[in-house]
């Protein structure tokens, strides 16, 4: 027996797979996977690697070694929306995009954006289950809203917080290549990292992660401050828009690897439609109260050891099979061998 650890959409767990077990199939592993997360082996959805990839999960009949998982690896478990059948994914490999310190973003000409109203008279009774990693905070609880787990968490967070619709990633993508194309003088090549043309074309690709250029365009086209949660650490980096005083913030939360974001509802399992999802600024410092409920949001979310160490985590190319450490090391071999493909282990 070895350990595999898991995370889904309530938090981590770790299971015991018997990888020296012939016996012991794709199914039996979906079945362990529904005991840790209650995600019936119909709607599962698997990934593994750094970056991740897709799991085949057609034939649940195959032995576990057909997924070619190995002993420390991670699994990232999604729900899909209903049972359909299943058909091959292909694996899509992820372009990090260069993440810098903020700077100052062109100006902008949106409106500024008002605050979800927090919940309308008489809300039905909580549920029974769990539900996700929350905070009490005075105006209700701060919520930990799980986006999935693919190359556009970044977008589909900003896009949940702003649009109230975590589907709109790629008009945050967008919306990014506009802020590019129309600052020059900010977003040239030496802040890109590559021609800014480049550039966008990688960044509108539904593969390529998002970062601190992106969250400051993002920031200064909603005219809204937003504060990045590192779980691991629980420091806060704040992206506030430099042309406008910025009135407003909102919350996403960075595991090393993905980004969530953070809403005030009345109760943590209220519908979506009652979260607030931008606050007013207090204080500019990270004393303010909704800053302060995130880090104890962060706080709770490490003590499920719900992140990643990028810096020092071990990992294997896919492709040749040379072991490296941290992303460091990934995007050093990924230039020099073109290689993009690795494994956490």
């Amino acid at each position: 027996m070895a350990p595999v650890r898991l995370r889904h959409p309530k938090g981590v767990a770790t299971i015991q797979v018997p990888f020296d077990n012939s016996s012991f199939t794709v199914k039996d592993l979906q079945q362990e996977i529904y005991t840790a997360s209650q995600i019936p082996p119909s709607r599962q959805s698997l990934k593994t690697g750094y970056p991740p990839r897709n799991l085949d999960l057609i034939n649940p009949e195959l032995p576990i070694s057909s997924l070619g998982l190995k002993t420390g690896d991670q699994l990232i478990v999604g729900e899909e929306s209903g049972s359909s059948s299943r058909v091959a994914s292909s694996e899509s490999s992820s372009s990090q995009a260069k993440r810098i310190n903020p700077v100052s973003p062109a100006p902008v000409t949106s409106k500024p954006l008002q605050p979800v109203p927090l919940a309308p008279v008489n809300p039905p009774p909580p549920s029974s289950s769990s539900g996700p990693v929350h905070i009490p905070t005075d105006g209700g609880v701060l919520v930990h809203r799980v986006v999935p787990d693919d190359n556009s968490c970044l977008f589909s967070s900003v896009a949940l917080i702003f649009e109230q619709d975590m589907n709109k990633a790629q008009r945050m993508r967008q919306i990014v290549a506009d802020g590019i194309r129309n600052g020059p003088e900010t977003y040239n090549e030496a802040i890109l990292g590559m021609p800014p043309l480049k550039y966008i074309e990688t960044i509108t690709k539904s593969t390529s992660w998002g970062g601190a250029i992106e969250l400051t365009i993002l920031a200064a086209h909603y005219r809204t401050e937003i504060c990045s949660v590192d779980v691991e650490t629980g420091r806060i980096d704040q992206f506030t828009p430099q042309k406008d005083n910025a009135q407003m913030r909102c919350i996403v939360i960075y595991s090393g690897i993905h980004y969530d974001a953070a809403t005030l509802a009345p109760m943590a399992d209220a519908p979506s439609e009652w979260h607030q999802t931008v606050f007013p600024i207090t204080k500019q410092d990270t004393s303010d109260g909704v800053l302060v409920a995130a880090k104890k949001l962060a706080d709770a979310l490490r003590a499920k050891k719900a992140f990643t160490n990028t810096a020092t985590f071990d990992l294997k190319c896919e492709v040749c099979g040379q072991g490296l450490k941290g992303e460091k090391g990934a995007r050093a071999h990924a230039e020099q061998t073109g290689h993009t493909r690795f494994g956490e282990y």
